[in-house]
């Protein structure tokens, strides 16, 4: 009897010592600095997974774009966010991107991302086109996806960077404490940022400048980036520098993998941001725009993660063209 006993004991303590490990198992989420976007929706993932998936999930801030994509296709990371626009530069090994990134997975469509410049009050503008004469970020040496997205902003409204002055700024949250401190006049992020939201407070007011959404307007930007398009952005608490309706410059914001993490991790954090769709959006507001019936959405030029796949197809999800 005793010897059942040990060996019930011994069956126990091996299943609890499997579930410790599986808990114990950590996945990183590759983000810009905190402050960023990126770096909050990742964290609010990161959140979920740990209370409810079983995952152990954290988050680990890269310079910028480029180092985040290189850490996906690296395996240094499991995860990764970023704009679908560069994604494609990264899988196709052009632009900033000097070798293919062919590691790289699209697991899931993750929102509608508005970008804008936007300036203090003080300066007394509303307009990107009249920016012209004006200091506007530049370089990005951290961040190279500043270079493309600021020129679709620029030629949305009309003016190129030949129009501005060019003031040298390696990444977001640089770029915004540099147009703080007045070394620039205006500054690059998106639209909810928590970073807007501090310089806000600190000089005072801060504005998003509009720019012209016309169809001309559409195909200038499309030629800098053809995953481009417009949206309209209305006013809320948490969209600082948003005064009144307007027209912005807009990507898709994709989570991506690496195409050697496996299955069942893909599956765990899909099913865990899928079914807490709610509490994702209390968390962070932006991310109310985040539904699992449309996150399966075709891009060009990349594939999905064979896991989202079969998870979309599992819930009666049918990849949007």
């Amino acid at each position: 009897m005793n010897r059942i006993f040990e060996q019930l004991g011994f069956g126990m303590a091996l299943l609890a010592f499997s579930a410790t490990t599986a808990l114990a198992q950590t996945v990183s989420i590759a983000t810009p600095p905190q402050g960023s976007v990126w770096n909050t929706m990742g964290s609010v993932f990161a959140g979920q997974a740990r209370e409810k998936g079983a995952l152990n999930v954290v988050v680990q801030p890269y310079g910028g774009n480029s180092a985040m994509m290189q850490a996906v296709h690296q395996s240094l990371a499991e995860f990764s966010l970023n704009d679908v626009n560069d994604v494609i530069t990264a899988v196709a090994g052009t632009g900033e991107y000097d070798a293919k990134l062919s590691n790289l997975r699209v697991v899931a469509k993750i929102n509608p991302f508005p970008v804008g410049l936007y300036v203090k009050k003080s300066l007394g503008i509303t307009k990107v086109s009249e920016l012209k004469g004006k200091s506007v970020p530049s370089g990005w040496d951290a961040f190279p996806l500043g270079r493309s997205h600021i020129a679709g902003i620029l030629a949305a409204g009309g003016i190129s960077y030949d129009d501005v002055r060019g003031v040298p700024v390696p990444e977001l949250i640089r770029g915004s404490d540099d147009m703080a401190s007045g070394r620039v006049d205006s500054a690059f992020f998106a639209v909810g940022g928590p970073k807007v939201a501090e310089v806000d407070a600190s000089v005072g007011g801060v504005r998003f400048l509009t720019i012209d959404s016309s169809e001309e307007s559409l195909k200038r930007i499309q030629a800098i980036r053809p995953a481009f398009y417009f949206s309209d952005v209305k006013p809320a608490p948490f969209r600082v520098g948003v005064e009144s309706p307007m027209a912005m410059v807009t990507w898709d914001n994709v989570l991506v993998a690496g195409a050697d993490v496996s299955d069942e991790v893909v599956t765990k954090l899909l099913t865990v941001m899928a079914d807490n769709e709610g509490a994702m959006g209390e968390a962070y507001p932006p991310l109310r725009a985040f539904a699992a019936e449309r996150a399966y959405k075709a891009f060009p030029g990349v594939e999905y993660h064979p896991a989202a796949k079969a998870f979309f197809k599992s819930r009666g999800i049918a990849l949007i063209k």
